[in-house]
């Protein structure tokens, strides 16, 4: 694995992933090429300087040319997970309250490859607002308030507060490592 592509690896988490990455949201999604990444490398070596830090990388499926991989805080996506509304939300698609974090994903990863059309509930993996998730379920993704990060059903002024808190994010990251830090100075993960 060459000191490019780290770099270049390093440049898409900071981009996708920044609030992740920094603590304001507990998962991100990146879809990377096959071609562009030793993946399996990268997550092993991430996994392991991260997990002081609570971040875990996952790959949830994959098909010939690219990976989708979730970036999570294990604790901020339990928590997220735990809540109520999430829940029932989450059991109308066959998760059960009672699944650990791992099982979760597997369902999650699972429902990814064999659905005619993608879960969205994955957007609740993703820290959405549930009145938002629900409502682009509930209206096939139109008839939205506002799209940014997500398709807005509900708070708009919340939703443009989270939008300008998660360009902070990815701004200071990119900039750290246009800087010369890597991803494990700029997070402060020796």
């Amino acid at each position: 694995m060459s000191a490019s592509e780290c770099a270049r690896f390093e440049q898409k988490l900071a981009f996708f992933a920044a609030p992740s990455l920094l603590g304001i949201k507990c998962a991100s999604l990146l879809s990377l090429r096959k071609a562009e990444f030793q993946l399996s490398e990268h997550i092993e070596i991430f996994n392991t300087r991260a997990q002081v830090k609570g971040l875990r990388l996952k790959v949830l499926c994959e098909c010939k040319n690219r990976y989708l991989v979730l970036i999570y805080q294990e604790a901020a996506l339990r928590r997220q997970l735990a809540k109520p509304t999430v829940q029932a939300i989450l059991q109308r698609y066959g998760y059960a309250t009672e699944m650990t974090l791992e099982s979760l994903l597997e369902r999650l990863s699972g429902r990814i490859r064999q659905c005619a059309q993608f879960p969205h509930e994955i957007g609740l993996f993703l820290d959405y607002p549930t009145e938002d998730v629900q409502g682009f379920i509930e209206n096939q993704g139109e008839n939205y308030v506002l799209c940014g990060y997500w398709k807005v059903y509900g708070n708009a002024e919340k939703a443009k507060h989270t939008f300008a808190s998660y360009d902070k994010c990815r701004k200071f990251l990119c900039n750290k490592l246009n800087q010369g830090y890597d991803i494990y100075q700029a997070l402060k993960i020796s």
